[in-house]
């Protein structure tokens, strides 16, 4: 019979457990400014650039806010949007600044690197920003060429979540960057080209040939999100692909791609149905976006895909990289990729083989044993245990049972 010692070193290991498996680290930056309403013009132009996403996805920043009067000061210089985006990038430090470690830097100074010097837009060293704590209890910011002006000075701190993100005021005025604010001409983004330099030259080549090419090509300015399944994820689906209509090609390759961008903060913020570029009236061909934890998976019905990567993030125009071809139900039968019951291979060992030599057996794009594999972990069970939140109240209700013996 346990002791209440035992029974509460156990209540105690699985409390533990349970806490690890719920903490997260994630963070917006447009919902920590949203209840800051004297930087509300701040907020909205970390959105339009797009930097609010590229904040979220680090896990260590630190952002010098500027409240709506020094925004407007800002606008009132009438800098084009990239512009715009490579000053306010030069607010964003790659590290993590709370007021605390201001106020203790070593030597009274010290150089940081922005976001604006992540990006490689800024000539040598001007995307570093110089952090130099003042006399009386002051800390001002500065580029590090820049005469030993100090105009932007630490006012307070707005939201410190250590050492994740840091939010801080610094007073009305920005910090300036004759660099940062050179006149920035939109990019010139070349699809294709980008398509064979990450990878996806299968992918590129069947756009060129169904011409979709020339529709992906006319969305880039406007936004253009680009779903590229590997080379080796194209070589497996060929054979099923050889079977489609000309017209059903293209259909096809136009359900790859969305016609705005959208970050994988966008995409897991706003989980759903959405358009593809194959949609037309009557024609759905929509693709279900949903997010598991720091995974987002693409629903379409017949597969689910998942990105496993980023290719290309350069606004107006983001490329993912999808396990899967993603497959419409309005081209493909669901029942040519839907996992097998559970038990079939006994009971229906004599269809199982025949089914192999059939030809369609040879069409199923590689990834597909994946979701039967799944599917069966999920009936067994194994599926379940293995997730943290299951887990935890496997431990919960063990712990409860124990104080009772």
């Amino acid at each position: 019979m346990p002791t209440p010692s035992s029974t509460t070193a156990v209540l105690f290991l699985f409390l533990s457990l349970f806490s690890a498996t719920t903490i997260t680290s994630a963070h917006n930056i447009t919902h920590l400014l949203s209840t800051h309403p004297q930087f509300s013009t701040f907020n909205h132009y970390l959105t339009v650039t797009h930097l609010a996403a590229e904040i979220n996805r680090r896990q260590t920043i630190t952002v010098l806010a500027l409240d709506n009067a020094a925004m407007s000061s800002l606008l009132d210089r009438h800098l084009s949007v990239t512009t715009l985006r490579n000053v306010l990038s030069l607010h964003v430090l790659v590290d993590y600044f709370g007021t605390k470690k201001l106020h203790q830097i070593t030597g009274g100074s010290t150089l940081t690197s922005t976001m604006f010097q992540a990006t490689g837009a800024a000539p040598g060293t001007s995307g570093y920003l110089n952090i130099t704590d003042l006399k009386g209890g002051k800390v001002a910011f500065a580029p590090e060429e820049n005469d030993g002006k100090m105009d932007a000075v630490f006012v307070k701190s707005l939201v410190e979540m250590p050492y994740n993100i840091s939010v801080l005021q610094i007073r009305s005025q920005a910090v300036n960057s004759a660099e940062a604010e050179a006149p920035a001409s939109a990019p010139s983004l070349n699809l294709t080209s980008i398509l064979h330099k990450q990878g996806c030259t299968k992918f590129a080549d069947l756009l060129s040939a169904t011409g979709a090419e020339a529709t992906f090509e006319a969305n880039v300015d406007g936004g253009l999100t680009v779903f590229c399944p590997s080379d080796t994820v194209i070589t497996s689906f060929m054979p099923k692909y050889k079977n489609l209509t000309d017209s059903e090609k293209l259909s096809l390759m136009l359900y790859h791609g969305i016609p705005v961008f959208m970050s994988m903060q966008m995409l897991k913020d706003n989980n759903g149905v959405v358009n593809t570029l194959a949609t037309d009236g009557a024609s759905k061909f929509d693709i279900t976006v949903q997010d598991d934890g720091e995974i987002v998976k693409l629903k379409t019905k017949v597969v689910t895909a998942t990105i496993t990567g980023t290719l290309k993030e350069q606004d107006p125009l983001i490329v993912y990289k999808v396990d899967k071809v993603l497959q419409p139900g309005e081209l493909f039968d669901a029942d040519d990729v839907a996992p097998a019951p559970k038990g079939a291979k006994k009971a229906k060992g004599k269809k199982k083989a025949a089914e192999a030599d059939s030809p369609d057996s040879a069409d199923a794009p590689e990834g597909d044993s994946d979701d039967a594999t799944a599917a069966d972990e999920d009936q067994n069970g194994v599926g379940k245990m293995l997730n943290g939140g299951s887990l935890a109240t496997v431990a919960l209700s063990l712990c409860i049972g124990l104080m009772f013996i």
